[in-house]
């Protein structure tokens, strides 16, 4: 599984990278830190997987990531998208826009890990 990284705190990144690089089959393609980079990025790399920040610069410019996410499905058809936020209360906002699953960052590593397990699942 090819995976997009798209946050704008490089910590959060570097533990993100961390955690996956032991994780059978899945490899980081990419790393962005606003909108316009995850965009050139997604088109570069034609992830599997995008972990996205919710509240990635950019990302809500139109009042909504709707466009955003859009745009990534329309240059990445097999895409999944996983959401990623400090707010757990985005959720429904984010599943609303066509994310394919949810983890709040207060979450333990091993949701995250859930929810790429699922997501890989899906792809196969």
């Amino acid at each position: 599984m090819r995976v997009l990284v798209a946050d704008d705190q490089p910590t959060l990144r570097s533990a993100v990278r961390f955690l996956l690089e032991h994780e059978p089959d899945v490899v980081i393609v990419a790393e962005a830190s606003d909108v316009a980079g995850l965009l050139a990025c997604a088109v570069k790399h034609q992830p599997d997987l995008l972990l996205l920040d919710w509240e990635l610069p950019g990302l809500h410019t139109t009042g909504s990531a709707r466009p955003v996410i859009n745009s990534l499905y329309a240059s990445c058809p097999s895409l999944h998208i996983i959401v990623l936020s400090g707010r757990p209360e985005a959720n429904r906002h984010a599943l609303a826009a066509g994310a394919s699953a949810f983890v709040s960052k207060a979450d333990p590593p091993e949701r995250l890990l859930a929810a790429l397990r699922r997501v890989k699942t899906m792809s196969e």
